[in-house]
């Protein structure tokens, strides 16, 4: 007996797998209609080799961009990124009856035919269309029918006019995208019947006027993006309301007014983008604790930082407050945001010292404070942000010596504490920054030699420790910095001749050396130099070496106010890429050589008396 049961049940799985072989196979209409597409899409794709061969696989369920159901309708036509051009095919894709989604995406379409919108339209089960990053004009479509559509995106294209009533019969629409193409008037509140959208992005057109308080009807929005735009007027008070929103991207435009009270209270809010705007009035202190980014920079907000603002923010992540006008200090409840990886305050008012609170954001990649009234020291305790990359405190009134603890940021790749007031010597630990590519010191009152250590800094592409009081010699170690590519040493002390390996960088295109004390032989430039090399004010002397000639491409030169002799070489003349010559305050003599038009030769100052030849291309 259980040997006729189990062969009975080998028997009837035999017969479903014939049955559902049989039944299974793409219905015949369906299949006349995948041919006739094959055969109107290979002739109209700039593809090289077209990925359908109906000869080699006849089940079209299988070709490459379909996807069918469980009983073998299509569903799904997903051909994005092949190069299609040609709009002739639309109409017949929709005679698939069963189609859901059609995603055309990243193609080089530039219509939507009647016939297709038509057709379409009348197609029951369709719940998405994707037209995104094609080169779609005109207006936008009506559309008629498309009772199940979800989702439209027709964005990146080139579409314009006006938006109205297009959309109002889109009864279950929920993604709307129409970003980045080039529609005017006023920003549409028509947008499906039933008012069941939860995404909405309009960024990059040309809409003008207010934000319609009327979106908020859509009480299931998460996601409104209207950046890029010319809007103007406040934000919708009712924006507050909405129960679910998660972004909202209103960035770029000329919204003015304040930020309502309870925009930024809703515990559903993730990402605000309200940069690039005109909002004045204070900070909101009711601001919920679910916020991870909030992009405030660009605007007219004033006031201090309440205490209350970092209070609750346990979960920021990116904070940029950057371009106002906030005033007083930097509450210490800063310290409350430990999730926080860049924060920006720059370009404020903000006075009193650097909080050392600071150090506790364990998780801070990126400090921007700079071109503030800070005042006192740099804490040593700012050494404890081990993932920090940035650190920014440029353009303040920071005094002090910059602190040796300074060299435990070892993920450190940019470090600004220019234009400040600080003091003593920069300190050897600096060497340790093995991941550091811009050192800028510039604008303090550092004294003390360069350290010989610096040429340790093997990623360093940019060091700046121009107008300091820096003395003693440059380093030969500078020229084991083979990334540098600009190096300003501009208003010191520096004393001495210019290392003969500084020929070694490689890829140095900028080299300031100009109000020293640097004198001797001028050694052999590396021939990367095409922006500028610059030893005015120096105490060179004796003729122009010839060593120069070989800087073909070479933008500007300035040899000013040292003590050269002779005549002006010809081989300037013959510098191609030339465009600036100073020459002036020097002891030289004789014709100026004949120069191209746009190249600037200055020459005064010279004791020998200059007569100038005939000015022209050379």
């Amino acid at each position: 007996m259980g040997g006729y049961v189990h062969i009975t049940s080998h028997l009837l799985l035999l017969f479903f797998f014939l049955f559902h072989f049989v039944v299974s196979e793409i219905p015949s209409n369906q299949k006349n209609t995948m041919i006739n597409l094959y055969n109107l899409l290979q002739n109209h794709t700039d593809q090289p080799s077209f990925p359908w061969n109906s000869t080699r696989d006849p089940d079209p369920c299988s070709w490459k961009g379909v996807a069918c159901n469980f009983d073998d309708s299509i569903t799904q036509f997903f051909f994005y990124n092949f190069y299609l051009s040609n709009s002739d095919f639309l109409p017949v894709l929709c005679q698939i009856e069963t189609l859901e989604s059609i995603d055309l995406s990243y193609n080089q379409l530039r219509s939507l035919p009647s016939e297709f919108m038509t057709g379409c339209g009348n197609l029951s089960g369709l719940r998405e269309l994707d037209f995104s990053a094609n080169r779609l004009s005109g207006s936008l479509p009506s559309f008629h029918g498309f009772l199940k559509l979800e989702t439209l995106d027709l964005s990146f294209n080139m579409l314009s006019g006006t938006i109205s009533l297009q959309m109002d019969g889109l009864v279950s629409l929920k993604y709307l995208w129409l970003g980045h193409n080039q529609f005017t008037g006023y920003v549409p509140t028509h947008l499906g019947k039933s008012m069941v959208l939860e995404q909405l992005w309009l960024s990059s057109n040309q809409f003008v006027g207010k934000i319609p308080r009327e979106i908020a009807n859509c009480s299931n929005l998460t996601y409104i993006g209207l950046s890029a735009n010319n809007l103007s007027g406040s934000i919708p008070d009712r924006f507050g309301e909405l129960p679910n929103l998660q972004y909202l991207i209103l960035s770029s435009n000329s919204l003015s007014g304040g930020i309502p009270s309870d925009l930024l209270s809703q515990s559903s809010l993730l990402y605000v983008y309200l940069y690039d705007n005109s909002l004045e009035g204070s900070l909101p202190e009711n601001i919920s604790s679910s916020l991870r980014s909030l992009f405030l920079e660009n605007n007219r907000l004033n006031g201090t930082i309440p205490s209350s603002f970092f209070g609750s923010l346990q979960n920021l992540e990116y904070l940029d407050l950057d371009n106002n006008s906030l005033v007083g200090s930097i509450p210490p409840e800063l310290s409350f945001c430990k999730n926080l990886s860049t924060l920006n305050l720059a370009r404020n008012q903000l006075t009193g010292h650097l909080p050392v609170e600071i150090a506790q954001l364990k998780q801070l990649s990126e400090l921007t404070i700079s071109w503030n009234l800070l005042n006192g020291s740099i804490p040593s305790s700012v050494s404890r942000l081990q993932n920090l990359k940035k650190l920014d405190l440029r353009g303040n009134n920071l005094s002090g010596s910059i602190p040796e603890s300074i060299g435990n940021l070892s993920s450190l790749i940019e470090l600004n504490i220019n234009w400040n007031l600080l003091n003593g010597s920069i300190p050897s630990s600096v060497s340790r920054l093995q991941n550091l590519q811009k050192l800028d010191l510039r604008g303090n009152n550092l004294s003390g030699p360069i350290p010989e250590s610096i040429g340790n800094l093997s990623s360093l592409i940019e060091l700046n420790i121009s107008w300091n009081l820096l003395n003693g010699s440059i380093p030969s170690s500078v020229s084991r910095l083979q990334n540098l590519y600009k190096l300003d040493l501009t208003g010191n002390n520096l004393s001495g001749s210019i290392p003969e390996s500084i020929g070694n960088l490689s890829s140095l295109i900028e080299l300031q050396l100009g109000s020293n004390k640097l004198g001797g032989k001028i050694p052999l430039m590396p021939l990367s130099l095409y922006i500028a090399l610059n030893l005015s004010r120096n105490l060179f002397e004796g003729q122009i070496p010839e060593t120069l000639s070989r800087l073909l491409g070479l933008e500007v030169l300035d040899l000013s106010n040292n003590r050269f002799t002779g005549n002006i070489p010809d081989f300037f003349a013959k510098m191609g890429s030339l465009a600036q010559l100073v020459l002036s305050n020097n002891l030289l003599v004789g014709l100026i050589p004949n120069f191209s038009a746009y190249v600037s030769v200055e020459t005064t100052g010279n004791t020998g008396t200059l007569s100038a030849g005939v000015f022209g291309k050379y």
